[in-house]
């Protein structure tokens, strides 16, 4: 090699900084701004890249870029879509790979949302079926179906599955495999070179990481089989905002030293909690003990930013988050500001009423710690 020969970069921190950025033009930035069209200028037969707002925007095209290039680094053919939320992402892929008759198997334990997906998907005549994340249980109910949903780490007990062993045997009988990359992102977990036909997330979370947008996309390791995603877009219309998109682009670029961080600090917050006796069922990937780790450690290279347990009572959870002062109870998770709630008061998910999903976030590890620690002291009367 001589010196003059430029090697690919393989770090996740360099990848991250460059990813979709245009081939450099002299006066014009390196990341552009968003373009706001509904209609460009389009004499003749529509033969280019851009005709109408609905179907393509530059800056989407530079975020898709950015995405697939972080899911797929080097892979040839990976095509990625940009949606305005993780929901629209999955609802793409699920209804325009499913027809009346046909079989898909979903996690019994994950996102709250996907039991009204599975109440829709019925009402259409799709067969669902569904299994728990943990033990790979859902190979269980695989026969037949056109479809498997993988969510892992599943949110919000961070059970996790095995993404080959589980597509070797959908991929045998013909089965398509979705997995849900949210929580690890593409930092964390790379389904598609686990085999995985679709990786979908939601980008409003860890991957742009400061809880200001929505955001979700789709990527393919095959590009026919993101024809009829493309299709479902434009059919619903389900398109992100150009400075939404930008935003998220923008954000791209700190993904490695937040994801860093943030998955850092997660494992001494569970290594604390752990000493806790008013604590149960601690729950995070990343630490050894924990029941998903030796799978975990097989397949991810972060274990994300979230810790769930179980304090006593309901009560005694209400006070423990009210209590905190570096933590904001909200919902969702990934920011770089830590937040936590007791899921159980949303009534989607089958968790005791004192379950926690703490999302950890880029403040130092110690104050955190004394926080939650504090807190703890204050919730226990």
């Amino acid at each position: 090699m001589t010196s003059g020969d430029f090697v690919a970069p393989s770090g996740d921190g360099t990848r991250a900084v460059r990813a979709g950025l245009p081939e450099p033009v002299k006066y014009e930035p390196t990341l552009p701004g968003p373009v706001f069209a509904a209609h460009f200028h389009l004499p003749g037969d529509p033969t280019g890249p851009y005709a109408y707002g609905r179907d393509e925007n530059p800056t989407w095209t530079l975020l898709e870029r950015a995405i697939g290039e972080l899911e797929a680094p080097g892979q040839d053919g990976v095509e990625t879509l940009a949606f305005p939320s993780g929901m629209a992402a999955i609802s793409a892929v699920l209804f325009s790979q499913l027809r009346a008759g046909d079989v898909v198997v979903l996690p019994g334990d994950g996102y709250q949302v996907l039991p009204l997906v599975r109440e829709q998907l019925t009402a259409y005549g799709v067969d669902v079926r569904t299994a728990p994340t943990a033990g790979d249980a859902q190979l269980e109910v695989l026969d037949g179906a056109k479809l498997l949903w993988l969510e892992t780490p599943s949110n919000p007990g961070l059970e996790v599955c095995d993404i080959r062993r589980l597509v070797t045997a959908a991929h045998a009988q013909g089965t398509l495999v979705a997995v849900d990359n949210t929580l690890a992102t593409p930092l964390g977990q790379r389904p598609l070179e686990l085999g995985a036909d679709f990786s979908v997330a939601s980008g409003t979370k860890m991957l742009t990481g400061h809880g200001d947008i929505l955001l979700g996309y789709v990527t393919a390791r095959d590009s026919a089989l993101m024809v009829p995603v493309k299709r479902w877009r434009k059919i619903v219309g389900a398109i992100p905002g150009p400075m939404e998109a930008w935003l998220a682009h923008r954000s791209l670029a700190t993904l490695q030293l937040r994801a860093d961080r943030q998955t850092s600090s997660a494992l001494i917050v569970a290594e604390a909690l752990r000493e806790r006796p008013e604590v149960s069922g601690l729950r995070y990937p990343g630490l050894p003990e924990d029941p998903s780790h030796k799978i975990a450690a097989q397949q991810m290279r972060r274990f994300g930013c979230v810790v769930s347990f179980t304090l006593p009572t309901r009560a005694h959870a209400d006070r423990f988050l009210d209590a905190l002062r570096l933590v904001d109870d909200a919902t969702s998770f990934g920011g770089v500001r830590s937040t936590a709630e007791r899921r159980g008061r949303w009534g989607g998910d089958a968790v005791p009423e004192g379950f926690v999903r703490l999302s950890v976030g880029a403040e130092d590890p110690e104050d955190l710690v004394a926080d939650l620690l504090r807190a703890l002291d204050e919730s226990a009367g």
